[in-house]
């Protein structure tokens, strides 16, 4: 069963090694875990729910609990403590474009809010209610989740927007197909989530992002049904599709799913090769993805990322072998790794790898083979338990990511770093009630495009002396950090979608016209404001302390 306070199902979780306390305690220091709120307690505060009775509404508190919150840190630590502050007044599970319209137009009528709700893993906001007059409706779309139609001679197939990823691969494997989207929330988010927040997989070398794979489907807007046709290409004005990606339900719900398949690969297999520097290892990244290798995934860790993966991955014994070898070899102080996977015919993949090797040794590589790789790619999925496993001794985890051009890659990343490292030590009032806590800095690069790549940054630090002082750590973090992303050649997200948490940002990245237009659209579609409002740009006619909700950062 999926956890109400946290990712995941109850039955799995992720054991630290036995060399994560020692490790963990010098870089963060000495933690005590704070105490989590019990379902019977958070059962006990939600409030009477405003809505009337509707044949597809459930009301019930337990169901409420589990869908007014997403998977961000401050989600999290809400779920933990118990103070949830907002609740949906009730969930619905359509089952088909019917039941959709007839909630939409049922909302309309009764002026009711609606959130849509995919797979709850949103880290930026999307799904949280939060405080208003109209009463709020959240649409969980998990029951229309089956593989509709696979069209093998134009390898198009159509999903239930609600469909999870390991549901959307199983159906598609089960007739030799596969889509290749796999982002690290592959366990819980649905097709449709991918598509509304413009998500990208982890082989987005190969298979492409979400934009890439999205072909058309089926929208059920206030003002009517929207079907967005499969051209394989058009000239015919502005695409509609582009419109939809990223648009986090503002302007309806999108029911139907279109994607472009391909065929299982022959081979595919993931591999490790060591740097004895950033900037080597960065050239040769650079130097891959230009070269057009065909690659389906590449990922780079820098120094401190390296150290980390390293000392949490147990296996004393062979990691002490991997870096005596490493060592011997001149990589050792400040080395950084570089996983990539190849995926293709058993010929493609064979010179790819070739090509490979010749560059990275360039760069003074060392190939390790696919062992570490492998295991990496066994393990994908299940690193958001990382954050329970952390939690349970007291440490709290979260992340940030943005993309740039490659001139601007160290310059940003650099001072991702730095300002994460040094803002909580800042001499503040807020600061002198919380002390001032080590933090724990990595980062890596996931996505990799001919101009620039992604910048993924991990940060780990110890929980304060309560819920609110470790909100507040988060708040200052989060913020400051942001800020620097916009104002530095960064976009505020590259795979997350925009949600409630980054909305502030959005203008100083899209510009003020560019936000008009976003609204126009919405008010197109959506003439009485009660699709998702405050996600992704906030509602025109909302109030100043509306605005202070959902700004969770502000």
């Amino acid at each position: 069963m999926k956890r109400w306070n946290g990712w995941g199902d109850e039955a799995n979780k992720l054991d630290l090694p036995s060399t994560a306390d020692a490790f963990l305690l010098a870089k963060v220091g000495t933690t005590t875990p704070l105490v989590d709120a019990q379902l019977r307690d958070v059962i006990k505060q939600v409030p009477e729910s405003r809505l009337p009775n509707h044949r597809l509404i459930n009301r019930d508190p337990e169901t409420r609990i589990r869908h007014a919150r997403g998977q961000s840190l401050p989600d999290w630590l809400a779920m933990r403590s118990g103070d949830f502050e907002y609740f949906p007044d009730g969930v619905s599970f359509p089952e088909n474009n019917d039941d959709l319209t007839e909630l939409l137009s049922f909302c309309q009528e009764q002026h009711i809010l609606v959130i849509p709700y995919g797979g709850g893993t949103s880290v930026a906001g999307h799904i949280n209610p939060f405080a208003s007059q109209q009463a709020i409706l959240t649409v969980d779309m998990g029951r229309m989740n089956r593989l509709i139609a696979l069209d093998t001679e134009s390898q198009i197939a159509t999903f239930g927007a609600g469909t999870p990823g390991p549901q959307v691969e199983a159906q598609l494997r089960a007739q030799g197909y596969t889509l290749g989207h796999f982002p690290q929330s592959f366990e819980l988010s649905t097709i449709g989530g991918w598509v509304v927040t413009r998500s990208s997989g982890q082989q987005s070398l190969r298979y492409g992002r979400i934009e890439e794979l999205f072909a058309g489907g089926e929208v059920i807007t206030p003002v009517g049904h929207l079907d967005i046709p499969t051209f394989p290409a058009s000239a015919a004005g502005p695409d509609i599709k582009a419109l939809l990606m990223g648009s986090e339900g503002r302007i309806g719900i999108l029911s139907t799913v279109k994607v472009r398949v391909r065929k299982l690969a022959e081979q595919e297999n993931f591999y490790v090769t060591f740097f004895p520097s950033w900037q080597q290892a960065k050239e040769a990244a650079k130097n891959l993805v230009q070269s057009d290798i065909q690659l389906s995934m590449l990922r780079l860790s820098n120094a401190i990322e390296t150290e980390t993966q390293l000392a949490l991955a147990g296996h004393e014994k062979q990691i002490a072998l991997l870096e005596k070898a490493l060592a011997l070899f001149g990589t050792k102080d400040g080395k950084c790794m570089m996983t990539f996977g190849l995926t293709g015919t058993k010929f493609q993949c064979r010179n790819a790898l070739k090509q490979l090797k010749k560059i990275t040794k360039a760069h003074q590589g060392l190939y390790t083979g696919s062992f570490m790789g492998n295991k990496w790619a066994e393990k994908r999925f299940t690193m958001p338990y990382f954050r329970e496993a952390l939690w349970q001794k007291g440490y709290v985890v979260d992340t940030l990511e943005t993309a740039t051009d490659w001139h601007n890659v160290d310059n940003l990343l650099a001072k991702i770093e730095t300002n994460l490292r040094t803002v909580l030590a800042q001499n503040s009032s807020t600061d002198n009630a919380i002390g001032s806590p080590q933090l724990h800095v990595f980062t890596h690069l996931s996505h990799f495009y001919q101009q620039g790549s992604s910048i993924y940054t991990t940060y780990i630090f110890k929980a304060g002396e309560n819920y609110e002082q470790t909100l507040a750590q988060w708040a200052k973090l989060k913020h400051s950090t942001s800020e620097i992303i916009v104002n530095n050649q960064g976009t505020i997200s590259h795979q997350h979608g925009v949600g409630k948490d980054h909305q502030p940002y959005l203008t100083t990245e899209k510009g003020t016209l560019t936000i008009q237009a976003i609204q126009s659209l919405c008010d197109t579609f959506d003439p009485q404001q009660i699709m998702n409002p405050h996600c992704l740009i906030a509602s025109p006619d909302a109030s100043e302390s509306e605005l202070e909700q959902a700004q969770v950062i502000s």
